[in-house]
């Protein structure tokens, strides 16, 4: 472990968590890069290839036991834990040879990977004062689109010089490869060597004294009776579609309904996530904006989610749209406007639940998310073929808008909310 002392550790180590974030999205989204070349080879259908997915939408619900598993044995070997799992599972995707077999390695990926919102808002917890933690969850978060981005051009890469098979294998070995950067470097901040005792005090002074730690286990039938639970979960149950719709389906829609090709795809299916990781900045520098400005911590971030919402009416359009450059100008703005107000309700989390319960708390949310992709992707598997995407586009649109009046409607701010910043 180091022994010299750095400034600002605590950015170092948010750093280090968006580039585990970017790994797990990286992992996840090979599939849906390589299933134009991969369904054919299998000759999977549009309903087998839900299957697949869905699968791992199972798994990924079950977020609320890696949560509650980081509660309990802390960070630095649950998350370690968890992502070795991760990489050794994409590595065996090579060896599938039907769509059964990927299933079911897509469920054990999906509750591996299920731990990284979980533990990425429990470092956020952990490391940063109140008034820092919208903007360390919109860093980390950035990790979700880049990995997303990335996707494109490195798994075409691998096809085109070797096959589908060996994008799998690259992507788990950077996983693994990134678990001993996470062990070496990762400690909290009343262990690590290498923060300052005023960096130390930086971070304790900040924080809430109403959501300290207790030494109770989280109860999750007692989190289910909260209202501000709900209000976190109900949202992202309504929004992540969005996104699952984004890592999922837009190649194989880009090919089917836009006759993009392997390399089209390679050129243009990034860009999306590019715009994804701006709305990652975006919303919290408006929730900090609007801090100074009065208004306090959890209406500021209801505000950007509404604001994210209205700005999502934009992709309703783009099953309508001739152009394809405008189609995916339109899939960036709804990357844009996702990500605004998804790391905006995540982060509400560390701000309205003590920090021994935010991995359970952000892993029962998580469940509500993903059970809404799942639905959402099953309804795409089955309709596509009939109907088209545009009937989906448009209810993306309507979901988020649905989603911020609920946010609205049931969290309560806790009493002792932090001062707005000056």
């Amino acid at each position: 472990m180091m022994l010299k002392r750095i400034g600002h550790l605590r950015w170092w180590i948010i750093a280090l968590v968006m580039l585990g974030t970017i790994i797990n999205y990286l992992t996840r989204s090979t599939l849906s890069v390589a299933a134009p070349t991969l369904t054919q080879e299998l000759s999977l259908t549009p309903q087998q290839y839900s299957y697949i997915t869905s699968a791992f939408q199972l798994g990924i619900m079950m977020q609320p036991i890696a949560g509650y598993i980081l509660d309990l044995i802390r960070l630095r070997i649950g998350f370690a834990l968890f992502a070795t799992a991760w990489g050794i599972i994409t590595i065996a995707h090579s060896l599938a040879g039907n769509w059964q077999g990927l299933a079911m390695l897509r469920g054990l990926l999906g509750f591996a990977e299920g731990v990284a919102h979980p533990g990425g808002l429990k470092v956020v917890a952990e490391w940063f004062p109140a008034k820092e933690r919208g903007l360390a969850g919109g860093i980390y978060n950035i990790g979700a689109s880049l990995g997303s981005m990335l996707a494109p051009p490195l798994v075409v890469w691998a096809i085109l010089y070797y096959d589908w098979r060996a994008a799998f294998v690259i992507t788990g070995i950077i996983a693994l490869v990134w678990v001993v950067l996470w062990l070496l470097f990762y400690q909290s901040p009343d262990k690590h060597k290498a923060i300052s005792d005023g960096e130390r005090s930086y971070i304790r002074d900040g924080q809430e004294r109403h959501l300290e730690a207790t030494a109770a286990r989280p109860s999750p039938l007692k989190i289910l009776g909260q209202r501000n639970f709900w209000g976190i979960a109900l949202p992202r149950f309504l929004a992540d579609p969005t996104w699952g719709t984004l890592t999922f389906w837009m190649p194989l829609y880009l090919s089917t309904a836009r006759g993009f090709d392997l390399k089209e795809i390679a050129l243009f299916a990034w860009l999306p996530f590019v715009f994804a990781d701006i709305g990652c900045l975006f919303g919290p520098a408006v929730v900090l904006w609007l801090q100074k400005r009065g208004i306090g911590l959890i209406d500021a971030r209801r505000w950007v989610f509404t604001l994210g919402a209205v700005l999502m009416t934009g992709i309703m359009f783009v099953g309508w749209v001739k152009s394809p450059f405008v189609a995916i100008g339109l899939l960036c703005l709804g990357a844009f406007a996702h990500q605004t107000l998804s790391v905006t309700v995540i982060t509400l989390s560390s701000d309205l639940f003590r920090k021994n319960e935010v991995g359970t708390v952000t892993g029962m949310a998580g469940t509500f998310a993903n059970l809404g992709v799942l639905l959402f992707s099953l309804a795409i598997g089955a309709l596509v073929s009939t109907i088209g995407y545009e009937p989906f586009f448009v209810i993306l649109g309507l979901l988020d808008l649905i989603a911020a009046v609920v946010l609205w409607t049931l969290v309560r701010a806790p009493k002792a909310e932090p001062e707005p910043v000056t």
